[in-house]
C-alpha cells in the first residue's frame, strides 16, 4: 500500500515525537502543507500523501458528486486506502502508528474526520482546518484520549456552520475531546489561527 500514495516523508528531530499525517485540499499535493506542519509540530516527523483521486486534473482524496455532496463509496475506500498506507508507512519508516496525528485542510480535513470515525484505531487526534461532517456513521467510533482541533470560518461559503457543528458533535459524542475554534473569515487561513493551531499541538503535549 505504500506505493500506492505519492507521499513525502520528512523524519523528526525528535524520533520518539509524533508523527503530523499532512492531508492537503483539492488541487494540493504532497509538498502543499509541509510548511504549515512543521509550523504546527517544529519536532515532528510529517508524512504528506497525495489524493489518489483527480477532479479536473487537480489531487484530491476522495471524489464528490457536486460542491459539498460526497461521493459516499469513495470516501469509504478512499478512506480505507488511506489508513492501509498510514500502517505500512509506519513499517517501512519505522515510527509508532499510535503516534499519528492528521493536519488537514479542507478535502484533507474531512478524509481525516472520516478516518477518525471508519478507522479510530489510526489517528491520536487532529488538526482539522475548515471541516465538515462527512457523513453520518451508523454507530460512534471509540475517540476517547482523542484531542481534535477544529478550526473553522465564520463566512465560509463552502462548509456549511451546520455541518462543521455536527461533526464537532459527533467527535464529542464519541469521547474525543474537541475545541472548535471560529475564525472571521472565509475558507482560506489565516496567520492567527496557524498560531492558534500551534499553541494548542504544543499545550496539548506539554506535561501536567
Amino acid at each position: 500500500m505504500l506505493a500506492d500514495f505519492t507521499h513525502r516523508f520528512v523524519p523528526g528531530r525528535d524520533p520518539s515525537g509524533p508523527v503530523l499525517l499532512a492531508l492537503h485540499g483539492t488541487g494540493g499535493d504532497e509538498n502543499d502543507l509541509i510548511p504549515l506542519a512543521r509550523l504546527i509540530g517544529p519536532q515532528a516527523a510529517i508524512l504528506s500523501p497525495r489524493g489518489r483521486v483527480l477532479e479536473h486534473g487537480m489531487p484530491r482524496f476522495f471524489r464528490r458528486i457536486a460542491e459539498g455532496v460526497f461521493d459516499l463509496e469513495s470516501l469509504r475506500v478512499e478512506t480505507m486506502a488511506l489508513a492501509e498506507f498510514v500502517s505500512a508507512a509506519a513499517a517501512h519508516y519505522q515510527f509508532e502508528a499510535a503516534r499519528v496525528f492528521a493536519v488537514g485542510y479542507s478535502n484533507g480535513a474531512n478524509i481525516a474526520a472520516s478516518l477518525m470515525l471508519l478507522c479510530p484505531e489510526v489517528l491520536a487526534g487532529g488538526v482539522l482546518l475548515r471541516p465538515m461532517l462527512p457523513f453520518e456513521p451508523e454507530s460512534p467510533p471509540d475517540l476517547r484520549g482523542r484531542r481534535v482541533l477544529m478550526s473553522a470560518g465564520r463566512r465560509d461559503p463552502l462548509v456549511p456552520a451546520a455541518l462543521t457543528e455536527r461533526l464537532a458533535a459527533v467527535l464529542e459524542g464519541a469521547g474525543a475531546t474537541v475545541t472548535l475554534a471560529w475564525h472571521e473569515t472565509g475558507h482560506h487561513l489565516t496567520p492567527r489561527e496557524m498560531e492558534q493551531a500551534a499553541r494548542w499541538f504544543v499545550a496539548g503535549r506539554e506535561p501536567a
